[in-house]
């Protein structure tokens, strides 16, 4: 009898053991894709999403990362997230605009938010609303994961500085409205997928062509392809990116692992946004050396295109309520910022020393 009461008594001890210890040992695991295939270097914003967020969960959530194509092409993402079909996600906005236009407003805008004024808008001025808004209308949470510099530019084969320069071209451009500025200028917007553009670019197909920052376009192969680099980036002056996160899946975790995840986002802009910053000196001097020659759109170019873009967010705000609401939230900050932008002059993001100073 003594025998069996010990048994029982190891019996129950175990079973008591496992019951404590298994809401502390339950794991999570996510599968999470992303827009962009390896050859592209805005997939490190996903990649430094997974690090920190499998880092900070400790073994309660294991997110599974796949590269871009490898679980679906890169469009179906956006509705495997919202159906639940995978857990998460990496894309940038502006990609869905067909299914809401204030996506438009939330990757880059035409002659609209610097990186910088992203990251103070989202964190601190009431952007993230408008994303929690966007997405959730989805079924989708989102957090930001990173801000590109300004892209590039135009990269094609013959010089472009002038109105007159742009009529007539045939160009790869993502984005809504700039489409339409294309078009009032008198160019066509050419619709590609990223990895479709060096060789549309090698044959002719399309005349000059945009994509990302630097480090991404020389990735791409674009500097054996092309001559020259038209600046500034006008139609995307930052670029957002982020991860969607199923909604239904994301209420089911605890919040202290939802809190994790916030902060895993976090650490993943910092690392993106510098990493991508600095890598513009870089590759710049890349294309620079391979003989690829900068030209500067004149002031008339730029004055022209802020125009065209006034008259077409008019426009889509009166056709869309939400994207009104996230332009006269990004204006509000803007106007808020001005004197203090202006008090800063050339030190708000730095300045090129007019001396050169030597120490030796």
């Amino acid at each position: 009898m003594k025998k069996t009461g010990l048994l029982i008594g190891m019996a129950a001890a175990l079973i008591m053991c496992f019951l404590i210890a298994s809401p502390a040992s339950a794991k999570e695991r996510w599968k999470m894709t992303s827009t962009w295939p390896p050859s592209i270097s805005l997939i490190e914003a996903d990649q430094a999403f997974v690090k920190a967020a499998n880092q900070l969960c400790k073994g309660r959530l294991e997110i599974k990362f796949f590269t871009g194509g490898t679980l679906m092409p890169s469009y179906e993402v956006f509705d495997a997230v919202s159906k639940g079909t995978i857990e998460a996600a990496g894309d940038w906005p502006n990609y869905w605009a067909g299914k809401d236009l204030v996506f438009d407003t939330l990757g880059s805008y035409p002659m609209g938010l610097t990186p910088i004024d992203y990251l103070l808008w989202i964190y601190q001025a009431g952007g993230q609303a408008i994303y929690d808004e966007a997405y959730g209308k989805f079924g989708m949470v989102y957090l930001i994961t990173g801000v590109t510099p300004m892209e590039c530019g135009l990269r094609s084969n013959k010089p472009i500085r002038t109105l007159e320069d742009l009529k007539g071209m045939k160009i790869r451009m993502s984005g809504l409205h700039q489409g339409k500025i294309l078009q009032d200028l008198g160019a066509a917007q050419i619709a590609m997928a990223g990895q479709e553009i060096y060789q549309a670019l090698q044959k002719g197909v399309i005349d000059a062509a945009e994509f990302s920052s630097p480090s991404s376009d020389w990735g791409m192969g674009f500097g054996e392809v092309t001559k020259y680099w038209a600046v500034p980036g006008w139609h995307q002056p930052a670029s957002v990116m982020g991860v969607m996160i199923n909604k239904k899946v994301w209420d089911k975790l605890d919040p202290d692992l939802q809190e994790d995840l916030r902060y895993a986002a976090k650490a993943a802009a910092l690392e993106f946004t510098t990493k991508q910053y600095f890598d513009t000196v870089e590759f710049t001097q890349k294309f620079i050396d391979k003989g690829i020659q900068i030209t500067t759109y004149d002031d008339a170019v730029l004055d022209t295109i802020e125009k065209l873009m006034v008259k077409h967010t008019q426009e889509s705000a009166k056709a869309n309520p939400l994207f009104k609401k996230s332009i006269e939230s990004q204006m509000k900050y803007r106007k808020a910022f001005a004197k203090w932008r202006e008090m800063e002059g050339t030190f708000g993001f730095g300045f090129n020393p007019k001396i050169d100073l030597k120490l030796d």
